[in-house]
This record gives structure tokens, sequence and C-alpha cells, in this order.
């Protein structure tokens, strides 16, 4: 247990002294552009998925008949 308690103890030291933190501003302008692709690739992905699923629904409506 002793082992985990000084892990963690440094793991924190480490972060408070080594880490160089990016600016809030940047921080900010950073997380706007990645929330904007987030959603540009879920549209992206969703418009795919729309075109093979009307593909393949086209597809076997065409083997029915």
């Amino acid at each position: 247990m002793a082992k985990i308690v000084n892990y963690i103890s440094e793991a924190f030291e480490e972060l408070k002294s080594n880490v160089t933190w990016p600016a809030w501003a940047e921080v900010q302008s950073l997380t706007i552009i990645v929330a904007v692709f987030s959603v540009l690739f879920a549209l992206a992905t969703w418009g795919v998925d729309e075109f093979f699923a009307k593909a393949l629904a086209g597809f076997f409506n065409w083997l029915k008949a």
C-alpha cells in the first residue's frame, strides 16, 4: 500500500513541477476546434451510413423484384 501512495504522490509532484501546462485561452480555442471537428466527423459518418443504408435497401429491393 505504501508503494501505491508513494507512486501517486510522486505523480502529482511531477504534474506540478515538470509539466508545462497550456494557457487557458489556448485550452479554450483547442477545445472549440476539437468540438467542431467532432461534430463534422459525426455528420460525415452519419452521411456515409445513410448512403450505404439506402444503397443496400435499393439493392435488396432490386433483388426482390
